[in-house]
């Protein structure tokens, strides 16, 4: 089984802040499986450690007021080109990342309050046709 996986959350220093999301139970879950780790805002140009962004009226801001709305269109894109060649049976991503949520993200006001609602690469993934989780519903 070809899982899709946010890189933060195995381990890789690719957070805004420049840290990871590194989660033992993604790591049991996925642990035999072929694992493509992939982080949509590091290949969308985003450097580590970058400002944090949440979508703001349909723009992908920062929280200094840069609209960064283009490098999260391409690195969606340089994602989805990634794993267009792969089966991939489930991804496995992070909480409530503007890319990667899958239930939830941040409301737009950098107050870390949270909405219903899915990052961009979430939304394209799901398009594809492609099943996705909450690293959070990762259970054994």
């Amino acid at each position: 089984m070809n899982i899709l996986v946010s890189a933060c959350l195995i381990g890789q220093n690719c957070k805004y802040n420049g840290d990871n999301n590194y989660n033992q139970n993604v790591l049991d879950f996925i642990e035999g499986h072929h694992v493509i780790s992939i982080c949509p805002e590091l290949l969308g140009g985003l450097g580590c450690p970058r400002d944090s962004v949440e979508k703001v009226d349909g723009i992908f801001m920062t929280k200094n007021g840069k609209d960064v709305t283009n490098e999260f269109l391409k690195g969606v894109a340089a994602s989805m080109e990634q794993i267009q060649e792969k089966e991939i049976e489930l991804a496995i991503l992070q909480s409530r990342s503007p890319t990667c949520g899958v239930n939830q993200i941040y409301d737009g006001t950098f107050q870390g309050k949270l909405i219903k609602g899915e990052g961009l690469f979430v939304k394209t993934l799901r398009e594809a046709g492609i099943t996705v989780k909450d690293c959070e519903d990762i259970h054994l």
